[in-house]
């Protein structure tokens, strides 16, 4: 299959060309402000059923059902109650995931099974542009091979699927570069099952009551993605290391590596080693980077700063292979 690069900056066409392969029952990747989603039909189970099989993703592992209109949600979630609409009153569009009760009209596939659904609308006019054209709710997870750097560009999306899906449409790169929080607001009290850009004091405001991060364990399906397997992670080894001399310890024991370091902050002396920003927006493309360049790890310092960020911290403890926890 020849995956079509479709730009709708450059190409007048490409939105309507992308709405009717995805109205044809093809997956097509798409932009959003969190990062780019592999997009399929939310009604049709087939369609659904090939984004597991192209993202090589477990079925244990729900898809997040993307609408265009505050309306949509009725199609595919039942018994909805009035916090959301609070919610999508200040969150929506944005990187706002809540789970609600399951419309039985939507395929037990994409819930994993569970009677609950996973729901946001994108803040990129791209996207919110594809789901008026396609008129439904689209069912789509991340643009990657499943356990990968999430995309954050069309070139990262046609590295991992080119060949596998129909096009990719090109809205550049994606403004906050990890996904979007997910809320179960049907638990009480609330919990986030993955942190995102919104977090649980700005949620906790709307709802007039406490929201809790949740912190497993992991048994069976789960409502939201993120919350198991190993995610995100570079094919270089990801190691979090607490300090600059934590990470020159590791330099000298580790001789024959080939790192690249990335941390918020400047080193205290010169390193022989790149040393490149380390920030939401950049992360998944520094991972990438890294395996185009070769490098058997990636150090993170990862500081109290680093880790009093709950989406940032969550992301990196999914992708890495060590925690350094104490100073050598």
């Amino acid at each position: 299959m020849r995956t079509l690069l479709l730009d709708p900056r450059r190409d007048a066409t490409a939105l309507v060309r992308a709405a009717a392969l995805v109205r044809a029952g093809e997956l097509v990747a798409f932009p959003t402000e969190t990062v780019y989603g592999l997009g399929a039909r939310v009604f049709c189970e087939a369609c659904v059923q090939r984004i597991f099989a192209v993202k090589e993703r477990p079925v244990d592992n729900p898809l997040i059902v993307h609408i265009g209109v505050l309306a949509d949600v009725e199609q595919v979630a039942v018994a909805i109650p009035e916090g959301f609409w609070r919610l999508a009153e200040r969150f929506f569009p944005g990187p706002l995931t809540v789970v609600l009760r399951r419309h039985p009209r939507v395929p037990a596939v994409v819930s994993a099974g569970l009677d609950t659904v996973a729901v946001r609308m994108p803040r990129h006019p791209v996207a919110l542009e594809l789901l008026g054209l396609v008129g439904e709710p689209i069912a789509a997870p991340s643009a990657n091979r499943s356990g990968r750097p999430s995309p954050t560009c069309a070139e990262h999306v046609l590295q991992d699927l080119a060949g596998s899906i129909a096009a990719v449409l090109d809205g550049g790169r994606c403004e906050i570069g990890l996904e979007s929080t997910v809320l179960d607001v049907l638990a009480q009290p609330p919990r986030i099952l993955r942190p995102g850009a919104i977090t649980a004091e700005e949620i906790s405001a709307v709802l007039g009551m406490p929201v809790e991060y949740w912190r497993g364990p992991v048994q069976g399906a789960v409502p939201s993605p993120g919350m198991k397997y190993r995610h995100y992670a570079p094919r270089a080894a990801v190691v979090l290391l607490p300090s600059w001399e934590a990470l020159q310890h590791w330099l000298r024991e580790h001789p024959t590596a080939d790192p690249v370091v990335l941390a918020a902050e400047a080193p205290p002396l010169a390193l022989p080693v790149p040393i490149r920003p380390l920030q939401p927006a950049t992360l998944y493309a520094e991972f990438r980077r890294s395996d185009t360049e070769g490098r058997t790890h990636v150090l993170v310092l990862y500081t109290a700063a680093i880790r009093s960020q709950p989406a940032l911290a969550d992301r990196l403890r999914k992708a890495a292979a060590q925690e350094v926890e104490s100073q050598p």
